[in-house]
């Protein structure tokens, strides 16, 4: 009888290139880092599905004006007044796991109550207003929470090379979701666009479930909340470069704050750019998301965190300033300033993370483990709490004057911005 010996099947090359990959990445052979990143990668493109259906619903089925986009955009940084310094203690006091997990829960309810609102014929610009609250809370709490749990899980020295990682999957969101996103809305209608990131929590709930890295209580404090929270103040005004970074990151989030609340009226009532045009001018965004995960790490090596933060703003600077220059019809074509609001959306991306990534890694680096939660909590009291006036002026300015004369003063207040922050000594030591 002749025995038939089957050869084992090869795998294909790819998969042992994957496997290699995997085995040389510290980070990636973490299992709860695995699990956590994917959980961010769902969220990334679920955001940036609501981040171009929630304006919409407000601007296009609304019919919103420049301030109330301006206080659409103050209810979502609202919540870092309010809460920030008080969440900071909590975060301190508790686990985080679990403070992650309900936060995402609470969002997703919120999430979900628009499609239904809509069916029900009972949304307004006041439910929009409630909805962005309860996501700069969930942002406020929850996402304190994350940074800390992160930090927590994979140590300080690994910190970079995360946020490359994050930065680099997060670029391919923004270009696959908001196309998606685009195509969602006109089939859809934009309330029923936003069930995708609803969606996108409960997965995330599920994945965070299954993550085992320790997260243990940290020891009960006999001190007062208000003496925690004076602490965690004094703390960041005697660090030096936390205090510089907390002006100008809250310099920063004003801006940015007035350029979104007035983004898209200017792009779809200036610009007659549709939410198709729209999904694809924020595709090209997530190509700057994506480079700028590329320079990350030779920028830093070569320059410094700050010398990277500092290329990230100026390109910030540079987005608002040529954004409301752009003509409504650009050589007679329509199509070509959707292109060049399309490209400024690259840099303004690009500049964004290249601003943001540095910013965490070197505040969290100088700040010692009891003082972390009311320290990312404080930080963003300090620096978030103020974006709301960016987000009203704005709108105000887009109200009474125009909306490009709004984008202007962003652009100027950017420009001195980025020289400010050159020229601090605190900065220029560590350069």
């Amino acid at each position: 009888m002749i025995e038939i010996r089957q050869s084992p099947l090869k795998e294909p090359p790819i998969f042992n290139a994957f496997r290699t990959a995997l085995l040389r990445d510290e980070l990636l052979r973490n299992g709860d880092f695995r699990r956590y990143w994917s959980s961010a990668i769902i969220n990334g493109v679920g955001s940036y599905v609501s981040a171009l259906a929630i304006p919409l619903c407000a601007v296009l089925m609304l019919h919103a004006s420049p301030a109330q986009m301006g206080m659409m955009g103050a209810a979502v940084a609202m919540p870092y007044a309010v809460l920030a310094l008080p969440a900071g203690v909590f975060l301190d006091r508790n686990r985080k796991l679990p403070i992650l997990l309900t936060s995402k829960a609470v969002q997703a309810l919120s999430l979900l109550s628009i499609p239904l609102v809509w069916w029900l014929n009972l949304l307004t610009m006041e439910w929009l207003y409630v909805v962005s609250f309860i996501a700069g809370s969930c942002a406020v709490v929850g996402g304190g929470a994350e940074v800390v749990f992160l930090t927590n899980m994979i140590g300080r020295d690994k910190l970079t090379d995360a946020q490359a990682k994050f930065t680099a999957t997060d670029s391919v969101a923004r270009l696959v979701a908001p196309g998606f996103a685009g195509v969602l809305i006109q089939w859809l209608t934009a309330p029923y666009a936003v069930l995708l990131n609803a969606i996108g929590f409960v997965v995330s709930i599920a994945l965070l479930r299954n993550v085992t890295a320790s997260d243990p209580k940290p020891p009960p404090s006999d001190k007062h909340p208000l003496r925690d929270i004076q602490d965690g103040i004094v703390f960041i005004w005697r660090q030096p470069l936390l205090r510089t970074l907390a002006w100008a990151s809250g310099c920063w989030h004003m801006l940015f704050y007035g350029f979104g609340a007035l983004q898209v009226i200017f792009a779809t009532r200036e610009l007659g750019m549709s939410a198709g045009m729209l999904g694809v001018a924020q595709m090209i965004g997530g190509l700057g998301v994506l480079v700028s995960s590329l320079l990350l790490k030779p920028l830093t090596r070569r320059y410094g965190p700050v010398g990277a933060m500092l290329t990230g703003m100026g390109l910030c600077a540079f987005a608002y300033t040529v954004t409301p220059l752009i003509p409504a019809n650009l050589f007679g074509y329509p199509l070509a300033s959707a292109m060049v609001c399309a490209a400024m959306s690259f840099f303004l991306d690009c500049g964004v993370m290249l601003f943001l990534m540095p910013y965490t890694t070197m505040r969290q680096k100088v700040t010692p483990d009891a003082y972390l939660g009311r320290m990312v909590s404080t930080m963003r009291f300090l620096t978030v709490s103020v974006a709301p006036l960016g987000a009203l002026a704005a709108g105000y300015l887009g109200e009474h004057f125009s909306v490009r004369a709004g984008l202007g003063c962003v652009a100027a207040g950017g420009i001195v911005l980025m020289l400010l922050l050159a020229l601090s000594p605190s900065v220029r030591q560590k350069t």
